[in-house]
């Protein structure tokens, strides 16, 4: 039997320089800061943490074709 693992969902905001990494279907969350650049998403009912948000995500001059992700597929 093949295990179906969830999607983790990845957007990328070219404008805001931020990367939003979901590990559920987005929805409305508590955030909370983690003072590493890093807010935490979580579920308000359970606490646990359903995503993270990453703040300057590219720095310096870098360009979106060089976005520091790599997705491996085995």
């Amino acid at each position: 039997m093949a295990l179906k693992m969830k999607k983790i969902r990845v957007f990328f905001d070219k404008e805001g320089n931020t990367l939003d990494v979901w590990f559920e279907k987005p929805r409305k969350v508590v955030c909370e800061e983690t003072g590493e650049e890093v807010i935490l998403k979580k579920d308000p009912k359970t606490k646990k943490v359903i995503g993270f948000e990453k703040l300057n995500f590219i720095s310096g001059k870098a360009k979106i074709e060089d976005l520091p992700v790599e997705v491996v597929v085995s």
